[in-house]
């Protein structure tokens, strides 16, 4: 069961996003606030708060989470991207369900915020 927060909404189909990539562990769609050219999310199809959250049992489905968000750089494109996970509201996690930020397609400074 998806969580209940609006990319459980998505999952569940009850409310439309812009979708890249889907299969039986995840979907990834476009960011409706994106930060570059290329912002997708990657979504686990299982309800996971956050990474903080994860378990030794969930490793897999993060290894894929990774996968998924390098596969679909590819098919945005990208060559150079980068990957965000954030854990939690002080390090900027505004939706709580684990997600994969794949960002894109500019030049990326560092430190990020």
């Amino acid at each position: 069961m998806a969580s209940d927060t609006i990319f459980g909404r998505m999952l569940r189909g009850e409310i439309p996003c812009d979708e890249v990539y889907s299969d039986e562990k995840c979907l990834a769609f476009r960011d409706i606030q994106p930060q570059a050219p290329v912002h997708v999310l990657v979504i686990p199809r299982k309800a996971l708060e956050s990474l903080d959250a994860a378990v030794a049992e969930d490793a897999e489905l993060l290894g894929h989470l990774l996968l998924v968000a390098a596969k679909v750089a590819r098919q945005q494109g990208l060559t150079d991207f980068r990957t965000v996970i954030n854990s939690g509201a002080k390090a900027g996690q505004t939706v709580f369900h684990l997600h994969v930020h794949v960002i894109g397609g500019r030049l990326l400074t560092w430190p990020p915020g």
